[in-house]
């Protein structure tokens, strides 16, 4: 199975069109159980996503692959090592498991900072110990990839792909990974949830970029395509693409990503793309008006 579960939902009110909060505790048991009857096996978690580690641990989420990632080192840090090794100590016992599959940087430019290799070299003290198969980073965009891989050997990257935003592909990084014996994960299928709002509920901000929802639009009334199963059948038609992360906010929802997601490959318009940040780096919508 090519999807794997992403959980911030499970501890935070995430997602532009999230309207129903943070998953309650027995719709997450749900929503786990069915996803690992389903055949997914892929957990995607972070320190930073509230009580999602907690309430993984609560549940109980034995026999899954579990990738979480570091908050970024705080200032006053001296002992780096020491310090990565007790973050990661407290989010095993949170998640009441032994050993993570991933561990990836959620700030890998700290990398590029005084203090990166010994952060670098605590990652693979973990790695060593068996607390950690695989090492990696969280990207927010291709282009961080250049100096890092050429710097630091990583055995998983995780970056932001969709219809959209086709970055991965346009740098040629899509097609490397596997040359360089890097798993790759992709998140923001969806674009938090944009991409499945229909223009009536969209939020006016993101008006600016008009052209790119008619051409979505029309593209979808022509093929036929409900806006989930294009989202989703894009994303995994991609061979080089290891696991395609997907969150949900109830056990319908898994549902319906489940089915949309046995549809077929397909193509999509070259001209349906951007890449412009303001609309990619759903960090930066505080900052549109309407």
């Amino acid at each position: 199975m090519k999807l794997a579960l992403g959980t911030v939902q499970f501890g935070l009110n995430y997602g532009i069109a999230n309207t129903q909060g943070a998953v309650a505790a027995n719709e997450a048991k749900a929503i786990l159980n069915h996803a690992k009857n389903s055949g997914m096996d892929t957990l995607d978690t972070a320190i930073a996503y509230g009580d999602s580690e907690y309430r993984l641990g609560q549940v109980g989420i034995q026999g899954w692959k579990v990738v979480t990632k570091l908050p970024s080192i705080p200032e006053e840090c001296v002992d780096i090592a020491k310090w990565v090794a007790l973050v990661v100590n407290e989010s095993l016992q949170r998640l009441n498991v032994t050993s993570l599959y991933g561990l990836l940087l959620h700030r890998p430019g700290q990398l590029h900072e005084k203090e990166g290799d010994s952060l670098y070299r605590a990652l693979e003290k973990l790695k060593y110990d068996g607390l950690v198969q695989k090492i990696g980073i969280s990207i927010y965009d291709p282009s961080e990839l250049d100096t890092l891989c050429s710097h630091f050997p990583f055995d998983l990257v995780q970056a932001p792909f969709n219809l959209l935003d086709r970055r991965l592909i346009e740098s040629g990084w899509l097609f490397k990974f596997e040359e360089k014996g890097i798993e790759l994960h992709v998140r923001s299928v969806f674009l938090q949830g944009l991409l499945l709002m229909n223009s009536d509920v969209r939020p006016k901000k993101f008006d600016k970029w008009l052209p790119l929802w008619d051409q979505f639009e029309n593209w979808l009334n022509q093929s036929g395509l409900k806006r989930l199963q294009a989202c989703l059948c894009y994303a995994l038609s991609f061979p080089e693409i290891s696991k395609v992360i997907v969150g949900v906010d109830s056990l319908s929802q898994l549902n319906e990503i489940l089915t949309a997601a046995r549809g077929s490959a397909l193509q999509v318009p070259d001209r349906f793309r951007t890449d412009d940040p303001n609309l990619l780096n759903p960090a930066r919508w505080a900052t549109l008006t309407d």
